[in-house]
């Protein structure tokens, strides 16, 4: 009897295991070999070498860039949970019967492609877009205005946009585990609104806020059509250099060990902002 059922169990997760291991473990691995090659050795021969990584520690513009992407990234993470978190709220206990459309409106924005979204913003923002256009016809005193396209600030818009569902999905489940019962015990006790919500609500989303900030600063982390698209030179970051070096530099190896170095510096960041999460969470419990 245990034998078939652990048959069975084995049988029931090795497609999801197969897809793990192949689309995940195995090209970490790889970039993980590749990254201790040289530009041109061949990948499976026994010759190793540390220089990649050595290169990168005395790279200028490696920390440069590394500094920031995760100054980029944190701005947007922030910026988008504070974005998400009233919208979130609102669905959660203002919503009502309304609460499964609300949702579906929030992720009509991923009914389209990631590319066409950056786009329509380069549409919005640009010299001659929409915005641009209704500052002219309305007179405003200097339009149309340069600086709306291909700056930083038009980085963290298009950005924010593109990973908001990620922040308010999480934290509207967070938000509509919490009982009304407990705001409302909190308002009887002679709480008011505000201290209601800090006292009760907030520590109560935080499991919501922390799935949110790793959610969207991962994957912003990683972006690179957003900064070329919208970003300008001055908003490279580490996914551009990564793109450079698999693309035009044609320096793999390179690419692989700024691809792990990015990934270990992310990893470490996350488990950090995890560690100082959970302490507050059982502080707050």
């Amino acid at each position: 009897m245990k034998r078939d059922r652990r048959l069975f169990d084995v049988t029931l997760n090795a497609p999801s295991l197969f897809i793990v291991l192949s689309v995940i473990v195995f090209p970490i691995l790889f970039l993980g070999l590749l990254s201790l090659k040289g530009r041109h050795d061949a990948v499976f021969s026994l010759h190793f070498t540390l220089a990649n990584f050595t290169k990168l520690a005395t790279s200028h513009l490696y920390w440069l860039i590394l500094e920031r992407s995760v100054f980029l990234a944190g701005f947007v993470t922030v910026f988008t949970i504070l974005m998400a978190y009233p919208v979130a709220y609102f669905i959660a206990f203002k919503g009502g019967a309304k609460k499964n459309l609300l949702l579906l409106i929030v992720t009509l924005p991923f009914w389209t492609s990631y590319l066409l979204r950056v786009f329509a913003w380069k549409v919005l923002l640009g010299y001659n877009g929409v915005i641009n256009s209704a500052l002219v016809l309305a007179q405003a005193p200097g339009a149309p205005f340069q600086a709306l396209l291909y700056t930083p600030q038009a980085m963290v818009l298009t950005l924010t946009h593109a990973y908001a569902a990620f922040a308010i999905l999480p934290l509207y489940v967070s938000l509509s585990a919490i009982e009304p019962k407990l705001i409302e015990a909190a308002n009887d006790l002679g709480a008011g609104t505000a201290t209601a919500f800090r006292r009760v609500v907030l520590p109560l989303s935080l499991p919501g806020i922390l799935s949110a900030a790793v959610l969207v600063f991962i994957p912003t982390m990683g972006d690179y059509a957003t900064p070329t698209l919208v970003g300008g030179t001055n908003s490279s970051m580490i996914g551009n250099m990564i793109q450079a070096q698999f693309g035009k530099a044609n320096n793999w190896p390179y690419g692989a060990a700024i691809s792990i170095s990015s990934m270990v510096i992310t990893a470490g960041i996350a488990f950090i902002v995890f560690m100082v999460a959970k302490r507050k969470m059982r502080h707050a419990a």
